[in-house]
């Protein structure tokens, strides 16, 4: 099984997720359930049927979570020189065609959130940056055709 990387923070929340999911949500649902079924006809009973999709959307995350834990790697960052791009490492970058600059956080699959700046380190673009140096020119394919970036700085956030 490969391991997935977390930040310490990342893997806090899906954790906080999972307990929520297994403590709160899932009881809900069962009353839900409950609840439906002295509606009468279950054939029929579209609050039956809600809750039993919604019971087997938080199953079914229960179970991915449950793997992604088991098989998450914390990541001690800092120990991280901050040198060079890596895993949980903060980098500025300046992207050469139009002079605006951008604040990543290269993180796991499980933590990206592209509205926080935190990008997979699966990304194509996390791909192109790690192992590099400050003020490195960065190349980079994306869907929407070739980009250019600098690496502007480096920096290891701590946990």
């Amino acid at each position: 099984m490969d391991k997935i990387p977390f930040t310490l923070s990342g893997l806090e929340k899906i954790k906080s997720e999972l307990n929520d999911l297994k403590k709160s949500e899932r009881p809900k649902v069962i009353q839900a359930i409950a609840a439906a079924r002295e509606h009468g006809d279950l054939k029929e009973n579209a609050e039956y049927h809600a809750a039993k999709d919604r019971q087997s959307f938080i199953e079914g995350r229960i179970t991915e979570l449950e793997d992604v834990t088991s098989r998450a790697e914390l990541i001690n960052l800092s120990k991280l020189s901050g040198e060079t791009v890596t895993f949980g490492t903060k980098v500025k970058i300046l992207d050469e065609e139009n002079n605006h600059e951008i604040d990543y956080q290269i993180v796991g699959p499980y933590e990206a959130n592209l509205e926080l700046k935190l990008i997979s380190i699966a990304s194509p673009i996390a791909k192109a940056l790690i192992g590099k140096e400050e003020g490195a020119s960065v190349v980079v394919s994306t869907p929407g055709g070739t980009k250019h970036y600098e690496i502007l700085s480096i920096e290891v956030i701590p946990t």
